[in-house]
């Protein structure tokens, strides 16, 4: 099972996920948030994730975060998102600090909102 575990209240992590919904046309993601009992319990076992305030796929004994999230969800929707993974090559560090840049100012630059979405009817079985 491939599960993302997303910033609830960001506005851009949002989009982010409507827009896999939208593109993953054989449900192949689950969704929950950070702030829920469900993510807390998916990274029990291990506490740096617990402090990370990041988009994460934890995909059965694998958990990737930051670029190497962002990478192996476009491997799995494909289509044009094959077009980012040139870029998985170049090292962690580079891609997380871009990565990084822009979750700094993503509340700035996108908003926030109160409280986690919740998912409307038609897409409720993809969330946790």
């Amino acid at each position: 099972m491939n599960i993302i575990i997303f910033d609830g209240v960001c506005n851009l992590c949002n989009g982010f996920v409507q827009h896999i919904i939208k593109n993953d046309k054989k449900a192949i993601f689950k969704f929950t948030t950070l702030q829920s009992a469900i993510a807390q319990e998916l990274l029990k076992n291990n506490q740096d994730f617990m402090q990370i305030d990041t988009v994460i796929l934890v995909q059965d004994d694998s958990t990737f975060i930051k670029s190497k999230a962002v990478f192996e969800i476009a491997k799995l929707l494909k289509g044009f998102y094959l077009l980012l993974i040139p870029f998985s090559i170049l090292p962690t560090f580079i891609t997380d600090f871009c990565y990084d840049l822009v979750a700094k100012h993503r509340y700035k630059l996108f908003g926030k909102k109160a409280a986690c979405m919740l998912p409307s009817q038609a897409i409720k079985n993809r969330f946790l």
